[in-house]
């Protein structure tokens, strides 16, 4: 009889250490960057000590606040069209039939596909084309092309869960299509616009290319404000106003996330 106990050696998953070093090279700037935000000294390469200084002076900065005010303007307007379009769209491509279909929605979700560049450039070829003058309202324009698949993509999901037939049991029951798309199916669809909306929101507002390609003279988003400070170099101001931008895109991305399934539990 073997008196020796086997000792068993911890096993190394290496699907764990290979997610840990993902995580580790993903989110430690993002710690590097918060811990300088609350640098007191001028240059975020030195530590002199904590302060809240560089936060307070954002809310007194007008240039800050003009580009806020803008890429909100562009945020809000760009996600109120786009739900309403994609909310349509998706629902169109969902119960009806049509010669073209599969072009059409290949090419309603292109733009998820091409990259950033390529709409920026193609929609600055198209202005230029029309001859139209550059100013907040183009930038409005290029960000509903892509607010317009992403609220249409998660509108589309939810439709493939949704029962088709209690359409039709409000038109048996005297409804209208117009009633019975307001008040059956639209409620039923609202926790997926709504998420649509705050993960286009979210992309909106964090643009740098579209948004520097279509704006007109004088006009500044706020990602291009940041990009057009750190020329000089990084300064812990910014590092608070990227710490607070993070954290908003963060929030509001859970906050959609947590809509969109719940929306699906309660089905």
């Amino acid at each position: 009889m073997n008196i020796y106990k086997q000792i068993k050696k911890p096993r190394v998953s290496w699907l764990v250490v290979f997610a840990l070093v993902v995580f580790v090279f993903m989110y430690l700037p993002l710690l590097v960057l918060a811990f300088y935000s609350f640098n007191q000294s001028p240059y975020s390469a030195k530590w002199q000590g904590f302060t809240l200084e560089w936060y307070g002076k954002l809310f007194s900065d007008e240039r800050i606040l003009s580009g806020l005010y803008n890429s909100l303007l562009v945020g809000f307007c760009a996600v109120g069209v786009s739900a309403i379009l994609g909310t349509l769209m998706a629902v169109g491509l969902a119960r009806y039939d049509f010669p073209g279909k599969r072009l059409y929605q290949g090419i309603a979700y292109l733009p998820l596909l091409i990259p950033d560049i390529a709409i920026a450039v193609s929609t600055l070829v198209c202005l230029s084309a029309f001859a139209i003058p550059l100013s907040i309202w183009t930038i409005i324009a290029a960000h509903i092309v892509f607010c317009l698949s992403y609220v249409g993509l998660v509108v589309s999901s939810r439709m493939n869960n949704i029962n088709p037939h209690l359409e039709e049991a409000a038109l048996d029951l005297g409804a209208t299509p117009i009633q019975a798309f307001i008040l059956v199916l639209l409620p039923q669809l609202m926790p997926a616009i709504i998420s649509g909306c705050l993960l286009a929101f979210v992309l909106s507002l964090d643009d740098f290319l579209i948004a520097s390609f279509t704006a007109g003279s004088g006009t500044n988003t706020l990602p291009m404000e940041i990009f057009s400070r750190i020329r000089t170099g990084v300064k812990p101001d910014i590092n608070a106003l990227s710490v607070m931008l993070i954290s908003t895109t963060a929030i509001v991305a859970l906050i959609g996330e947590l809509i969109r399934t719940a929306g699906e539990r309660r089905e």
